[in-house]
């Protein structure tokens, strides 16, 4: 205990039997070792941070057709009427033309089974009579030439009983003025034998005489004066008679012309009810084909929107939804408006379908699995009712990825990413914290109108 002796015991107590609690305590060397795992892990996670990162805009839709006709339709009927029979179940596949319903007239109009025999009479009875006053009309155009005809002969000779009136009156004329002159003579004699009388140098019977020369004369003059008053009255008549012939000419050639645009009315009349009834005849025979419903095209029958036999259907109304046969599958994906500035056409979209189990990493699109590739064929110009923006996206294989399944049905659930530009971790990291939306390297250029 006092050490007197030249072998220690603790020297030989901890070199040949060490504790348990000593061997059991941390060694410095563990503090060291954690401090490099940190820092390590410090450095990776500064160089992830300015890894690339491939911006995004997110968005759902469902599966649609790219074109309007390889969208679901769904059929009407043209006219109104009754179900008599279907011809299909639903599910169905059936090709352009095949028959789906069978459907009759509730139109009153139409029940006649022989209607277009009816119709085809009643436009024979109209060609008929068109037929007749096509007749009418070039009896009246004869009629019309003739009197005309008639016109200028009676007009030809009235005016000769013009002239030969205004002849008459002027041979008359001249015979009064003789008469007239012959009468002077006969008066001057007459004074002279007076005076010859007075004088002895004439006889009283012989004044006598020259007296009743004189009145002879006086009574012709009076007769020729009487002949020219006649001969005028003639002129004046055969002028009446010019004028009364123009008019009852006229008369009769007015009733005439009034008759016939009469007879070329109807005609007319004739034409248009003769085209009303072709054309009647005409949609009597295209309704006959509209009671049996045809399918538009090759499809499938999905659902039947009216059931039963007998049944009403009104003009237009929806009879069944037909799928299209082998659509052109596209997808409509609705993102933000705030994004939409930010896509243009041609854009990669990474897109997962309802079914199709998928693991996606948004930034990292090389790295994703069980996604299909698609790039963007269409933005919508104006919103939709939700107030986001529609895109239609059809497909495009990209890299290694597989085409779109072939058991894609319209209106299946999609979930896609519109793929921007590249930008660092750290950035996104920092975008998302600040709600601010993506950004890109350049302006996108403006789409040419097509």
């Amino acid at each position: 205990m006092l050490n007197l002796s030249n072998q220690r015991v603790d020297e030989e107590l901890f070199t040949h039997y060490p504790l348990k609690t000593l061997r059991t305590l941390p060694q410095p060397d563990g503090g060291r070792r954690l401090g490099r795992w940190m820092i390590a892990l410090l450095i990776i996670s500064l160089i992830v941070l300015f890894l690339p990162w491939q911006q995004n805009i997110n968005g759902e839709g469902t599966v649609t057709a790219l074109t309007p006709q390889d969208r679901p339709q769904t059929i009407q009927n043209a006219i109104a009427g009754r179900i008599e029979r279907w011809k299909i179940q639903e599910g169905q596949f059936v090709k352009k033309g095949d028959t789906l319903l069978v459907i009759s007239d509730i139109k009153d109009d139409y029940f006649d089974p022989n209607l277009p025999e009816r119709l085809d009479e009643q436009l024979d009875a109209k060609r008929g009579s068109l037929t007749a006053t096509d007749a009418k009309i070039s009896a009246l155009d004869g009629q019309i030439t003739a009197l005309k005809t008639g016109l200028q002969v009676k007009l030809a000779s009235a005016r000769n009983k013009v002239r030969q009136s205004e002849f008459k009156v002027v041979s008359d004329s001249t015979d009064l003025l003789a008469e007239r002159k012959n009468y002077q003579i006969a008066l001057d004699r007459l004074e002279r034998y007076e005076k010859g009388h007075k004088n002895g140098l004439f006889s009283l019977t012989d004044l006598e005489t020259r007296r009743l020369k004189v009145q002879q004369d006086y009574a012709k003059v009076i007769a020729w004066e009487n002949k020219l008053n006649v001969s005028r009255q003639e002129l004046i008549n055969a002028r009446l008679d010019l004028n009364t012939i123009q008019a009852d000419y006229q008369e009769k050639i007015a009733k005439a012309l009034s008759d016939r645009s009469s007879a070329v009315s109807y005609r007319a009349e004739a034409d248009g009810e003769i085209a009303k009834l072709r054309n009647k005849i005409s949609s009597v025979d295209v309704r006959q084909g509209l009671y049996v419903v045809r399918a538009p095209q090759d499809g499938y029958v999905v659902r039947s929107l009216k059931f039963g036999i007998g049944e009403t259907i009104k003009e237009g109304e929806s009879i069944a939804t037909l799928q299209p046969a082998d659509p052109s599958i596209a997808v409509e994906l609705y993102v933000r408006a705030m994004d939409v500035p930010l896509i243009q056409r041609g854009r990669e979209v990474r897109i997962q379908f309802d079914g199709w189990p998928a693991i996606q990493f948004s930034g990292w699109p090389t790295v994703a699995v069980g996604t299909f590739g698609g790039e963007v064929a269409v933005i919508d110009a104006v919103s939709s009712v939700n107030g986001k923006y529609r895109l239609l996206i059809k497909p495009k294989v990209q890299r290694n990825d597989q085409p779109w399944p072939k058991q894609l049905r319209v209106g299946s659930g999609v979930y896609g990413w519109v793929m921007l530009d590249n930008v660092p971790i750290w950035y996104e990291i920092w975008r998302q914290l600040n709600g601010f939306p993506p950004s890109l390297q350049q302006e996108p250029k403006e789409e040419k109108k097509t």
